[in-house]
């Protein structure tokens, strides 16, 4: 007998579920099947059709594979749109319980759970949407919609019939299994609960799953399926972790089960949920349970619908009345190459529809920068908007201008058919604002675009005032000003940022040919070009489809070519469907207007932008800007920057970074209108007083100005500014010098001296300055990279150049002269002339004792200078004589947390440690340890190294495993103050790394080491002595496991480097030698080693 055929229109339930198995439980439950019906053109859904009681049901199942909210609200709309005469919804299928033994939650496997209002929530909760906090937990965002009244209603009386015992759910299961015996109950045996633990810890454990991972039950007396009623979680991800289930409940007040679909639907398809438990949420996840589970929810499902009574129905008679009609006035057409962006489409479905919030008119705006694609997304989400919602009425006015907004408000007024709409004194806006908040009017969407002039929307003309509001509609701003978002009330802002890659390729590559698509990286490398800004990116592939002989890598080519031509490709118009014939459609023109609204609202605004255009893009600190009149007025400015997304505020509010075009842009324009070299010395006028200086134990401002000084110093034609260029580069060198990168300090002090002496007279303080400056940083350099007797040298040249000049101005009583002539003291200490230090440094004790005082720290200082001279020269016993006695005048002179106490103690446990006193070296360690700790703090540079010198005296002693502590937790502290990619950071993890090699701990020392020279060659370059002596290390430690051939690359290395940057003749290139020598030994590559041997043989004989 052939199936009966119903019409669509009498068909009142929808069911969803999301798996064949699902689809066949339902399938199972009717009672009675009905004939396939012709699907609309716009549905994809493929229908199952029957009878439940008294109620006719169309059931959709999602495509196959795809699982998750989207699918299911997807799936859901379709079913709606081509079923109007649906009551309400059912979401039937299976779910993953979450047991709770402590609060008498027994969900077993085969149970069934229903959605039902809870605490806070309406039944289902998206428990993976919100904002992450720094402790991991989500705020959630927003909430869903209760089941409707009569499912809620029927609930009662289910819960009512279970009480009593009257429900036919197990009837109903029996009647299903003596046909298809596939969905029968795997039985009590084989529900088994864990104690939660993280996957990795099962899959340790899966091998042999232990009988104390298993939670004791008490076993039921019967046997048909438990229901529990409350909070079903809902996501986008498979839920399989003990722990994270565990967690998620606790934070949302207890759930009953997780699964991945319901979230989806709540808010536009009025539903319940309903899930038959197949397992716990937990890596114990099988499928066994399945089929049971999903005939158990089937059941639970037939049993409600059996509760409620059928309502006739009943088609509407179709109103003529325009205002009842569903209009669609949108001025453009789908683009059928629209891609992404589904995060931000997903939000603006669940909130537009006028149905989603039936008892206030939302307000939402679509905010970001000028060619972000506010547009495109807003054409998009109106079109699925009405394929969504076929009852809804879809408005788009845009607000370029006052006449624009009025012709499109006429365009409704016509289409309402509004008495007046066309009479030459018609106040259209009225009337269309006035009609649109009528009650008895259909719902509608409203979308104001380009409401980007805050004069225009609030002020002048005031469209805002005719922005309609009633519980029927829905407002949908699109605006590159935040401030307009934020001006009108109750707006939620959702901002739109750049494409991710891959939604850039897809628009790249939309239309072209593939002859112009390159294979490498030109496609991404231009999309990192563009700044993955969907304008420019358009402009790009339009510029493409007009010249099919230029390939993606060739239009690379032209932007890397120089700014100026990256500007002009930027600045061709080119044919755009989706834009107003009024307005240009390039980039750079689109900007250029917005900054001629904030020059004219904002100047000090336009002021900040020019400033920032010549920094680097990233991270530009707020203390950076030149100060306004006052805070209100810089805090105004800086807003407007950030409300028209011209900049981006980072996520420590005390920095922001700015859009890599919108700079490039801005730069054009100020160089076309002759601004390029007054702005440009603004900016280095402001960096010179800005800019700081690295401290000794945090160099992170530091770190974050530098790049804005590199940026701005780039500008080659400004080498000419004078003092304030010269201050700043000084800065910059001696910011270079204090974070270890000498080569970049010795090169910018250079360049500060060469153009000071092009100026300057020779012996100009300036000049004087610099050589001071230049000698500092070639001594330390020197000292810390490589023992560099050249470097050495030169910076004593340097230091007896500006001696001679200071002693020749002003003579030797004075500040700088002494400061000359004990840098130069210092360098010739360093190249091993000890007597000359010696006496240089007395000579400078009597001139302080005379111009300060015996007591004064400089003095002091002095002092003890001229004691680790004579430690050096192995004279013990003077040295410890005169530390004392510097001691004995600090504790006179000094206030306790003085430097020089610190440096004073550090220097007697070195004497100590020069005498083999390792015992009372220690000590002495200890005391500096505590002094630091006391004065300085727990994570002070100083208070660091001084834990290291504790840890080298315990090392000495062979106490490793104390050692080992105080070099973990140095390093560990390093690591998260400095960063690993700092020297201080990558010494100390050496360190430790040659002590666990003491300790034979050779993997880990092996995996430090490693790191060690991956991030040396990365900050200094693979032929900096950092770097090599980095390789030295990692090569010892693979011999010490055996791992000779690696070691010998390494050594191999090592020895070109050597040969090339110090000779063949070198010490360090003979040992080079010698540890490659003994690598090839170990190998029994005998010939080969012996002809080492025969090099370092030659080489020691010349």
């Amino acid at each position: 007998m052939a199936a009966k055929c119903v019409p669509a229109s009498d068909f009142t339930i929808g069911w969803v579920c999301a798996l064949p198995i699902e689809l066949a439980a339902a399938s199972g439950m009717m009672d009675e099947e009905y004939a396939q019906l012709d699907s609309r053109p716009n549905d994809s859904n493929r229908y199952t059709y029957g009878r439940i009681g008294v109620h006719n049901i169309v059931v959709a199942c999602l495509p196959a594979g795809q699982m998750g909210t989207n699918s299911a609200a997807t799936v859901a709309s379709q079913m709606r749109s081509s079923f109007e005469s649906l009551r309400f919804g059912l979401l039937v299928g299976i779910g993953g319980g979450v047991p709770n033994l402590e609060d008498d939650v027994d969900i077993r496997l085969g149970d069934v759970v229903i959605s039902q209002p809870s605490g806070q929530y309406g039944g289902v909760i998206q428990y993976d949407f919100g904002k992450t906090g720094a402790d991991g937990r989500i705020a959630r965002i927003g909430s869903l919609n209760a089941p409707p009244t009569i499912l809620l209603n029927a609930l009662s009386h289910l819960r009512a019939n279970d009480i009593l015992d009257k429900t036919k759910i197990n009837e109903y299961l029996l009647e299903l299994l003596s046909s298809k015996p596939k969905f029968a109950s795997p039985g009590p045996d084989n529900d088994v609960l864990y104690e939660a633990v993280s996957q990795n810890v099962s899959r340790a454990r899966s091998k042999k799953r232990r009988r104390e991972d298993v939670v004791e039950r008490e076993q039921r007396k019967i046997t048909a399926p438990a229901l529990f009623f409350g909070n079903i979680a809902s996501g986008n991800q498979v839920m399989k972790d003990g722990p994270t289930r565990d967690k998620h409940s606790q934070e949302l007040g207890g759930v009953l089960c997780f699964e991945m679909e319901a979230a989806g639907l709540m808010n536009n398809f009025p539903c319940l949920v309903i899930r038959g438990i197949c397992d716990y949420a937990d890596a114990h996840k099988n499928k066994q349970w399945q089929p049971y589970a999903a005939a158990t929810a089937a059941a639970l499902a037939k049993e409600l619908l059996c509760t409620i009574p059928s309502t006739v129905s009943n088609a509407e008679n179709v109103v003529e009345n325009p205002l009842h009609q569903p209009h669609f006035i949108v001025p453009f057409g789908r683009n059928k190459h629209f891609v992404g962006r589904d995060d931000i489409l997903t939000k603006l479905l669940k909130r537009i529809p006028p149905s989603a919030d039936e008892d206030a008119c939302q307000r939402t705006a679509i905010i970001g920068l000028g060619g972000i694609g506010k547009t495109q997304v807003a054409i998009e989400a109106a079109y699925r908007v009405r394929r969504a919602h076929p009852d809804c009425s879809v408005f788009w006015v845009p607000a370029v201008n006052t006449a624009m907004f009025d012709n499109h408000y006429r365009k409704i007024g016509q289409a309402l058919q509004l008495k007046g709409i066309d009479g030459a004194e018609a106040n259209i806006k009225t009337l269309v604002k006035d009609a649109l908040e009528r009650g008895d009017i259909n719902n509608w969407l409203l979308i104001i675009d380009n409401a980007d002039d805050i004069d225009l929307v609030f002020t002048k003309s005031g469209l805002a005032s005719y922005i309609p509001t009633s519980r029927k509609g829905s407002v949908l701003l699109t605006t590159r000003n935040n401030i307009v978002a934020a001006r009108y009330d109750r707006t939620v802002a959702i901002n739109l940022s750049k494409m991710d890659a891959e939604e850039g390729v897809k628009l790249l590559h939309s239309g072209l040919d593939e002859s112009q698509i390159d294979q490498g990286q030109s496609t991404t490398q231009l999309l990192v070009r563009l700044a993955h800004l969907p304008l420019a990116i358009r402009q790009a592939s339009a510029y493409l489809r007009a010249n099919q002989a230029t390939s993606v890598s060739q239009y690379l080519e032209y932007c890397d070519t120089s700014d100026e031509e990256q500007i002009a490709l930027l600045s061709e118009d080119f044919d755009d469907q989706d834009r107003y014939q009024i307005i240009q459609n390039p980039v750079a023109t689109t900007w250029l207007i917005s900054f001629e609204n904030i020059a004219r609202d904002k100047p000090l605004a336009a002021k900040y932008l020019s400033f920032i255009c010549y920094l680097a893009e990233k991270d530009i600190p707020m203390a950076l800007l030149p100060p306004g009149d006052n805070t209100r007025q810089s805090n105004e400015a800086i807003n407007t920057l950030l409300a028209y997304a011209f900049i981006q505020k980072r996520s420590s509010a005390k920095s922001f970074d700015v859009h890599r075009l919108v700079r490039l842009v801005m730069r054009t324009w100020l160089r076309e209108h002759d601004k390029e070299e007054q702005q440009i010395t603004e900016t280095i006028n402001r960096l010179s007083v800005a800019f700081p200086l690295p401290k000794i134990d945090d160099k992170r401002d530091w770190i974050v100005y530098v790049p804005h000084a590199q940026a701005v110093l780039k500008m080659s034609k400004l080498r000419n500014n004078g003092k304030a260029l010269w201050d700043l580069l000084r800065k910059v060198g001696d910011g270079y010098r204090c974070v270890g990168k000498y080569a970049e300090a010795e090169k910018t002090h250079r360049e500060v001296l060469e153009l000071k002496q092009g100026i300057l007279e020779p012996d100009d303080p300036e000049v004087l300055d610099s050589l001071r400056d230049l000698g500092n940083t070639l001594g330390y350099s020197a000292l810390n990279v490589e023992d560099d007797q050249a470097k050495y040298h030169e910076a004593e040249t340097m230091f007896r150049r500006e001696l001679q000049s200071r002693m020749k101005i002003t003579g030797l009583k004075n500040f700088h002269t002494i400061r000359a002539l004990e840098n130069l003291a210092g360098t010739l200490g360093e190249q091993g002339q000890y007597v000359k230090a010696e006496q240089m440094y007395r000579q400078v004790v009597k001139l302080r004792t005379r111009l300060y005082g015996l007591e004064d720290g400089l003095t002091i200082k002095s002092l003890i200078s001229v004691a680790d001279t004579l430690v050096e020269r192995q004279k013990y016993g003077k040295a410890e004589k005169i530390y004392r006695k510097a001691l004995r005048l600090s504790e006179r002179g000094l206030e306790p947390e003085n430097l020089v106490i610190q440096k004073l103690l550090s220097q007697m446990a070195f004497l100590l440690r020069k005498q083999g006193k390792v015992i009372q070296e220690e000590r002495m360690s200890r005391h500096v340890l505590k002094w630091n700790m006391k004065f300085r703090g727990p994570e002070n540079k100083f208070t660091l190294d001084s834990a290291e010198g504790v840890a080298d005296t315990l090392e000495r002693q062979e106490k490793y495993d104390q050692a080992e502590r105080l070099r973990r937790h140095v390093f560990e502290v390093k690591e998260r103050v400095l960063g690993l990619e700092d020297h201080e950071t990558l010494d100390s993890m050496k360190s430790l790394a040659n002590l666990l090699t003491k300790q034979r701990k050779h993997e880990e020392a092996e995996s430090l080491n490693r790191l060690d020279l991956v991030v040396r060659e990365r900050l200094s370059g693979p032929e900096d002595p950092r770097t090599i002596r980095a390789m030295e290390s990692l090569s010892w430690t693979l011999c010490d496991q055996d791992k000779f051939e690696e070691a010998e690359s390494l050594r191999r290395l090592v020895l070109e480097v050597r040969e090339k940057l110090s000779g063949p003749e070198d010490t360090r290139t003979i040992q080079a030698i010698e540890s490659l020598t003994f690598t090839l030994d170990k190998q029994g590559k005998i010939k080969e080693a012996w002809k080492m041997r025969q090099r370092i043989r030659n080489r020691r004989r010349s």
